[in-house]
């Protein structure tokens, strides 16, 4: 988002620097004596920002008196606005929607917006490429500890359309994140359904309906072979961002490039196992395998092979850093249904699950996406909004 000229906005809209629109400030510095939540006041910081809104999973609280003391010139308030001013999501801004006291550290900084600027205007502002870039920007520029200066923020040039427009630019923007945060929260049910389906039924505390038979305990060679084949293998110097291979390698990216190669994996399915990340992949199509660290296992004839995909995914094997991981692997026993149509009806269950989530993300990945793009416009003032004529 390009504001470098801010005479290109319409002709209608002003522009001034952010100070001259609210009141910018930080919160404590010195790190304050907690107290128990039945006798303080919340006290938030940057943990409590996270894509674009309020987190309040966690938070410390501090002395009552103390919160007075603090907030006796400027006190937060539902309709202010948080910016984060340390760590990864520097430059991250939630409007206050909350009608509770508390105080903020210095891992914050207050907003409070006069009159010409809506709050939930200057939020999405805030929450744009470009703003975005000037916080990771000018985190550097002072040198020492890296945090986003209150004075910085002070000179960032704003661009102001009317109020009834800035509004009603909040109002479509909110309608967006109403969407991408319900989406959110089928994606987290969905992954939180699977994950109770994986304890149940890859342990056998659940059987599906028509299944009685017994479960045993198989060592991982009893079901698993290391299938590696070095003549597919590529390195990661020679990984390219198209071709008709891809490449699957570690990481954690489903595919980490691709190749043209004469002799690609094709005995496929197969899962890929992460010596060093521990990251599992199911892999039913033509690949190449990475050179390092990236092990390709087959399932044993007592093994339906999705299925033993799955036992894999529901284990937890322990972080040993960038040691190798498969002897910890090799050790393990899995306890598995004898018989194969179990097996297949369990996998069946599950894969379902995964094409569920599957189609979530890939649904919250576009309504985000295509809101990007309408923030391009609507914050620009390429594209304008109509504005009922009792709210000009």
């Amino acid at each position: 988002m390009k504001y470098k000229n801010l005479r290109r906005v319409p002709g209608d809209w002003q522009s001034s620097k952010f100070g001259e629109l609210a009141k910018i400030t930080c919160g404590v510095a010195a790190t304050p004596e907690y107290v128990d939540s039945s006798t303080g006041v919340p006290f938030l910081s940057a943990r409590n920002v996270q894509n674009g809104r309020l987190n309040l999973d966690h938070f410390q609280h501090i002395p009552v008196e103390l919160h007075n003391r603090l907030t006796k010139n400027t006190k937060p308030e539902k309709g202010d606005i948080l910016l984060t001013r340390v760590g990864a999501g520097i430059g991250e801004a939630a409007l206050v929607d909350i009608d509770f006291e508390f105080s903020v550290y210095v891992s914050l900084t207050l907003i409070k917006c006069r009159k010409t600027l809506d709050s939930a205007f200057a939020k999405a502002l805030l929450n744009s490429d470009y703003y975005r870039y000037l916080a990771t920007r000018d985190q550097f520029a002072g040198g020492g500890v890296q945090n986003l200066n209150v004075q910085m923020v002070k000179e960032y040039p704003i661009p102001v359309p009317p109020l009834p427009e800035q509004k009603k630019i909040a109002q479509i923007l909110s309608t967006w994140d109403q969407a991408i945060t319900a989406t959110e929260r089928l994606l987290e049910n969905s992954q939180q359904r699977k994950k109770g389906l994986m304890q149940q039924l890859l342990t056998g505390k659940k059987r599906l309906p028509g299944f009685e038979g017994e479960w045993r305990f198989i060592s991982f060679t009893d079901g698993y072979s290391v299938a590696n084949q070095k003549s597919a293998q590529v390195k990661s110097s020679e990984y390219q961002l198209s071709g008709s291979i891809p490449v699957i390698d570690q990481g954690q990216n489903e595919i980490a490039g691709y190749c043209e190669h004469d002799s690609p994996y094709t005995d496929i399915p197969v899962i890929i196992f992460g010596d060093h990340t521990r990251a599992l992949k199911w892999v039913d199509f033509p690949f190449c395998p990475g050179a390092d660290g990236t092990q390709v296992l087959k399932a044993n004839s007592i093994l339906d092979a999705k299925f033993a995909y799955f036992i894999l995914s529901h284990i937890e094997l322990p972080n040993l850093g960038y040691s190798r991981h498969m002897r910890e692997l090799k050790q393990r026993e899995f306890k598995i249904p004898i018989e194969m149509e179990e097996q297949r009806q369990i996998a069946n269950v599950l894969t379902i699950a995964d094409s569920e989530i599957r189609a979530l993300s890939e649904r919250l990945a576009l309504l985000s996406q295509e809101k990007k793009a309408l923030m391009q416009q609507l914050l620009t003032g390429k594209r304008r909004v109509k504005v009922e004529a009792n709210a000009a």
